[in-house]
């Protein structure tokens, strides 16, 4: 088996090993994962943390041996915290993301000044603080970051930063948690699922406060939620209907 490092910012995760393909979600600096085949252009990767998978670019990751990936992800994860920062390497600037995951600078030999997100606790409270980190981020369909994000990769990266682990897509993320069976019962931090005329799950969001939830619809925003679903603030419609409501507390 081998393994890879992203050494970059942001690499994209694609459907087809094209750039052509389908973006369907990122890798930030600072992740591990699996490489399950290799062409000439592009590598089928596994991420360590969600077993996502997907086509990347070779010429956009660092080849690891065993022994060096197992170091990084046995190690309790250190995010960066700020919207942008910056690691230096032979007296050079690289940009970095929120959440990006700072155990490797020590293998790339990077250096980091920024702030930390290290959550000792898991709180409500927490969760709250972190999503508005996002707020009015614009929508990007496989975007994991505050310059683009998607409904299940916002709250996938925020329920990381707070240490509670949540699969990629919106469809994942509905089998995991507890159901919450009575609306009053919802508190802030839970997670509300959407469905279409069918039942699918295509949409996910995280509960605000009292009849309002957070969420990526064209921009990460708060709007106002009841039994029937979000109704947008601003358009002064309905855009998704609820299905039911999940906790991880």
């Amino acid at each position: 088996m081998n393994y890879g490092l992203c050494d970059l910012s942001i690499v994209g995760i694609r459907s087809e090993p094209s750039d052509k393909s389908e973006l369907i979600s990122q890798i930030l600096y600072g992740e591990c994962f699996k490489l399950i085949e290799k062409q000439k252009k592009w590598s089928r990767i596994k991420l360590f943390y969600d077993d996502y998978e997907g086509w990347i670019d070779n010429k956009q990751y660092r080849n690891i041996d065993e022994k060096t990936y197992i170091e990084i992800t046995n190690q309790t994860e250190l995010f960066s915290s700020d919207l942008i920062s910056f690691v230096t390497k032979n007296n050079q600037l690289q940009p970095i993301v929120l959440g990006s995951i700072l155990n490797s600078c020590s293998y790339l030999k990077n250096e980091y000044n920024g702030g930390e997100i290290n959550v000792k606790k898991i709180t409500r409270e927490q969760i709250l603080k972190i999503a508005m980190l996002y707020i009015n981020s614009p929508y990007l369909w496989g975007g994991k970051t505050p310059f683009g994000i998607d409904c299940s990769g916002f709250t996938q990266m925020v329920y990381r930063l707070n240490r509670i682990k949540l699969n990629r897509d919106a469809s994942q993320q509905a089998i995991q948690g507890k159901l919450v069976q009575y609306n009053l019962e919802r508190e802030p931090g839970d997670l509300a699922f959407f469905q279409n005329e069918s039942g699918k799950i295509i949409h996910v969001g995280i509960l605000f406060e009292k009849n309002k939830i957070i969420h990526a619809h064209g921009k990460v925003r708060i709007d106002l939620l009841d039994d029937n679903g979000i109704y947008n603030i601003d358009s002064k419609n309905y855009t998704h209907k609820l299905k039911f409501v999940k906790t991880h507390f």
